[in-house]
């Protein structure tokens, strides 16, 4: 430096230097550049391609997601698309990081005088480092979260068997499964068709009691051969065929789950309902979804107890609050203070609760947590090819009121049950019709009240949690609009 101004020397310098970044720059915002301008050519225009071909490949997806929903789920559920994503996203990430030791390099003239002064290598070699760690970071991580859902898709739905909608619609049974003391697997506790229209999503919720018995089974069936007269008496209950079929897996050859396959036929033979798939929840580990997604808000009408009876430790208190996943489990099981029927019409406003409240934001910002506890807890026959589908089906399921009916007293008697009236019930909630029932009538009241809906009485009766009682049915079990009844 003389009299305040560079040198000759030191204002090359810090060209070469501003030289070595732009060409860091360039490979960070356009890959390849680099070398096409001052590098390996070929390295350059092969580089170049690749990313302008990313980028159309890119761009064109979200156009078409936007346009298409269904073909963003499927992108999302396809294993065989996820694991080429995997190993793309790893082999972009790699390719980018060689580009940027290139570039430096190129930037890092050897020859006498030209070479850079050792504080701008170091700051160059900095700005290298920093800039591919920008890159290679994000890349590796999405590498990562697209293996998480891969694993998602291969380990919960591992069903191969793909089935069309009967008559117009899907029908999934939900099971939820106990593993208490001395059973073996999980015993379903907990059982519901989610009855799906293929083209709109209009879902109707189908409960049926764990105690139900004397029914008859599919015709054509492994069970309906080996109990022509029907499943009852000394204690044979619906959600007693797994257990028996668990006994008796010799009579299953080709079935993997012996015990949801008793199951389903019994379920099919008592609602006329063919059942394409099924899905077990693992009751013990749904608390952990809910703590996935950050709790559901329910509304509790009434103090609902935690713990068994004789054996409660607190109260979920009335009033509308967020729940813990395991506040939720208790609320969606306990009878300490009610009985199964009630429990029944808990549990479906819980699903109702979490169908409109898990928004693909939800998903997106919980995933790993919900992946995680999901991978665990649930089971279930869905092809991954289908899952893309559903989802769809879901979202459109969201913007419409959901129905139930359930096959409970006071409408049903679970010992011995109208094979004709239950047809006929489920048939009236899938055409939408509303079925008039009595409400509980108000304090004073000498008039008989009849309504589609408990909720329109000025002083609905509240049971065990839920609207109505054992006497007159609870209101999400029987309903056109299953929030309304919640």
């Amino acid at each position: 430096m003389s009299g305040g101004r560079a040198t000759a020397a030191e204002r090359a310098a810090r060209v070469r230097f501003r030289r070595a970044v732009a060409l860091l720059v360039m490979t960070l915002v356009v890959p390849g550049s680099a070398q096409l301008l001052a590098g390996n050519r070929r390295v350059g225009r092969i580089a170049l391609r690749v990313w302008i071909g990313l980028l159309a490949l890119v761009l064109g997806s979200v156009l078409l997601a936007a346009i298409d929903h269904s073909y963003a789920f499927w992108v999302a559920s396809s294993p065989d698309v996820l694991a080429i994503m995997r190993f793309g996203l790893i082999a972009l990430a790699l390719a980018w990081a060689w580009l940027f030791l290139d570039a430096w390099r190129i930037g890092q003239p050897r020859a006498e005088g030209l070479a850079l002064l050792l504080p701008h290598r170091r700051m160059v070699l900095g700005i290298n480092v920093g800039l591919a760690l920008l890159v290679a970071v994000p890349l590796f991580f999405g590498s990562h979260m697209v293996g998480v859902q891969r694993g998602l898709m291969v380990s919960m739905f591992s069903g191969t068997k793909v089935t069309g909608a009967h008559d117009g619609r899907f029908n999934i049974l939900l099971l939820g499964g106990d593993e208490g003391a001395g059973r073996t697997g999980l015993r379903p506790d907990s059982m519901t068709i989610a009855s799906i229209d293929a083209e709109t999503g209009k879902t109707v919720l189908v409960g049926l009691p764990r105690n139900m018995s004397n029914f008859k089974f599919k015709p054509g069936s492994v069970m309906a051969e080996q109990f022509p007269d029907g499943w009852g008496g000394n204690g044979k209950y619906l959600n007693g065929l797994s257990t028996w079929a668990m006994d008796h897996t010799a009579l299953f050859k080709g079935y993997k789950k012996p015990g949801v396959e008793a199951t389903i036929e019994g379920v099919e033979g008592i609602t006329g309902l063919d059942i394409n798939y099924w899905a077990m929840v693992n009751m013990h580990g749904f608390h952990e979804l809910v703590d996935a997604v950050g709790g559901v808000t329910i509304n509790v009408r009434q103090d609902v107890p935690i713990g068994k009876t004789g054996e409660i430790t607190g109260w979920i208190k009335a009033g509308t609050r967020k729940l813990s996943g395991e506040q939720v489990l208790w609320y969606s099981r306990s009878r300490a203070t009610s009985d199964d029927y009630s429990r029944m019409a808990r549990q479906k406003c819980v699903m109702g609760a979490m169908l409109s409240q898990l928004s693909p934001q939800t998903v997106l910002t919980h995933f790993s947590k919900i992946a995680d506890a999901s991978s665990s807890m649930v089971s279930t026959s869905i092809p991954s090819s289908e899952v893309g589908n559903f989802v769809s089906l879901a979202l459109k399921a969201k913007k419409q009121k959901i129905a139930t009916v359930s096959l409970v007293p006071p409408a049903i008697i679970t010992s011995k049950p109208n094979e004709a009236k239950i047809r006929r019930m489920i048939a009236a909630a899938i055409d939408g019709k509303k079925a008039t029932k009595k409400v509980a009538k108000p304090a004073g009241s000498t008039s008989t009240t009849t309504a589609t809906d408990t909720e329109s009485s000025s002083d609905p009766v509240i049971t065990g949690g839920s609207i109505g009682s054992l006497k007159t049915g609870y209101a999400a079990n029987q309903s056109d609009d299953l929030a309304a009844s919640c």
